[in-house]
């Protein structure tokens, strides 16, 4: 629901991008929806409507502009921030959980009816889940089209289509073109060194992932390099990669990092796959994040000040997968960096699942296993895993509540109530709860006020923990911030 819409007016007077995502502005003389940045000339006042969402332009009757392009930016960081019901219906929607599931399986997922559920969508966001569904699909569709030579018709499916009859309507609807149009439009934006992804290659997708700047990509790099596990990921020239377990299967994505974009090269072995896939490749890198927004908070306060000023644009790093992420915090517990990294070499090695049919980017980056799966983990020797026994036992547990579907660590969990769960099973204290919370279901507001290295820096600098509120609801930010810190004096 757009309230201050004087407000909006004014971002794109002024082709502000921080709001790309947040908004969208249609203007009703020429029947399209745009970004607020947008280059073309500012449609008069009277002419303009405003919309939470894609799919609220798209229900309304408006296409997406050709020139900007408005489906391709930034998801609102609203959804990131909003643990109630909408914001984890939002981020179920965007992992495709309605095109596997239905709205029953997504109303399900979050313990209501489905009218209950449309309802509280239609009022927040402008769109049912239906049609926040067919926007997604609709995006999905244009990826596969203008990165890909796949055949038009296996796209169809593959973006969750029905029939090949529905996507075309759909892709005329909300792009007011042809599936064939939108292909040769890109090639040839790719001949003509305009390309926003890649020349169509088969088995691989290419595509540039938007960002908000300012994105501190360095830091971000850097500390997924420190915690690289060999076989499952690598750090090389600028890029991460690693191997993914996907709803209809495996995959592999490089992401190479850059200050205004993320360039991201998959290989999945089923293409249904694609919009998973790049929705937990923005989780990972905190991609939907509003910098300027967090920045603006915690560099307002002296004591933070000169380290947002040091990593404008600081993010926090997510992860691809939550019950790996609880898993690494277990094993990491009272151990250093490096010294985890060799226990859960170890632990892929021996239980992690081989590539079934290796790719290109595999075999450049040496990844050749994916995670061990929660009942393998679950039913494993807890001798056999290199690390104390009560540690050990506390990986199996975690691993067993997944398998058998008591603990739900996507991004999408009831956040209060996934850490009352965590913090049941023995082996996890309030620190590895909060960690898994801050990284695996994007919370933005922890603070880990028992983490040495943030407790310390609190400390030195005279801060009581109590009195952080000021910097809610970004306190995970200014804990990376505080970690960032030592690494700076550090090196």
């Amino acid at each position: 629901m757009i309230e201050d819409q004087d407000r909006c007016y004014r971002a794109v007077s002024a082709r502000d991008a921080r709001f790309d995502g947040v908004f969208y502005t249609a203007v009703t003389s020429t029947g399209i929806y745009c970004r607020p940045s947008c280059p073309a000339r500012t449609p008069k006042r009277s002419n303009v409507r405003f919309y939470a969402s894609a799919a609220a332009a798209h229900d309304a009757g408006f296409r997406a502009c050709r020139r900007c392009r408005p489906d391709a930016a930034p998801g609102s960081p609203e959804w990131d921030v909003r643990s109630d019901t909408v914001g984890r219906a939002m981020r179920l929607i965007r992992d495709g959980v309605v095109e596997r599931d239905g709205v029953t399986g997504l109303a399900a997922r979050l313990g209501y009816s489905t009218r209950h559920v449309n309802r509280m969508l239609v009022d927040e966001v402008g769109a049912g889940p239906l049609a926040l569904a067919r926007s997604n699909r609709a995006h999905h569709a244009r990826i596969l089209i203008e990165t890909t030579d796949v055949p038009i018709t296996d796209i169809a499916f593959a973006a969750g289509f029905a029939s090949v009859r529905q996507f075309n309507e759909t892709l005329r609807t909300v792009y007011d073109a042809s599936p064939t149009s939108l292909r040769e439009v890109a090639r040839r934006r790719a001949r003509g060194g305009g390309a926003t992804g890649s020349a169509p290659s088969s088995g691989r997708i290419t595509l540039r992932l938007a960002v908000r700047t300012p994105f501190d990509h360095e830091s971000l790099l850097a500390f997924l390099a420190r915690r690289a596990v060999d076989g499952l990921e690598a750090v090389r020239d600028g890029t991460y990669a690693r191997t993914l377990r996907l709803p209809h299967g495996s995959g592999v994505v490089a992401l190479t990092l850059a200050a205004d974009h993320v360039r991201c090269a998959l290989e999945l072995a089923d293409l249904r796959d694609t919009m998973a896939a790049v929705a937990r490749c923005r989780s990972l890198l905190d991609l939907d994040a509003d910098p300027v927004a967090i920045d603006e908070v915690l560099g307002s306060d002296p004591a933070l000040g000169p380290d947002v000023a040091a990593r404008p644009g600081l993010r926090v790093p997510g992860h691809v997968d939550g019950y790996e992420l609880a898993v690494r915090a277990v094993v990491g517990q009272q151990v250093s960096v490096a010294g985890a990294r060799t226990t859960l070499g170890r632990i892929v090695a021996d239980h992690g699942s081989p590539l079934e049919a290796p790719t290109p980017l595999a075999h450049a980056y040496g990844l050749t296993r994916l995670f061990p799966e929660p009942d393998r983990l679950a039913t494993t020797d807890p001798s056999t895993l290199g690390m104390p026994r009560t540690r050990a036992a506390t990986v199996a547990a975690i691993a067993d509540a997944v398998a058998v579907g008591k603990l739900d660590l996507g991004t999408s969990a009831d956040r209060a109530a996934l850490r009352e769960a965590l913090l049941e099973i023995r082996g996890i204290g309030v620190w590895t709860a909060d960690y898994v919370l801050m990284r695996a279901t994007r919370d933005p507001d922890v603070l880990l006020a028992d983490d040495l290295v943030v407790r310390r820096r609190l400390t030195e600098r005279g801060i009581d923990p109590a009195s952080t509120t000021t910097w809610s609801p970004w306190r995970s930010y200014a804990a990376v911030h505080l970690w960032s810190s030592t690494e700076r004096r550090t090196a």
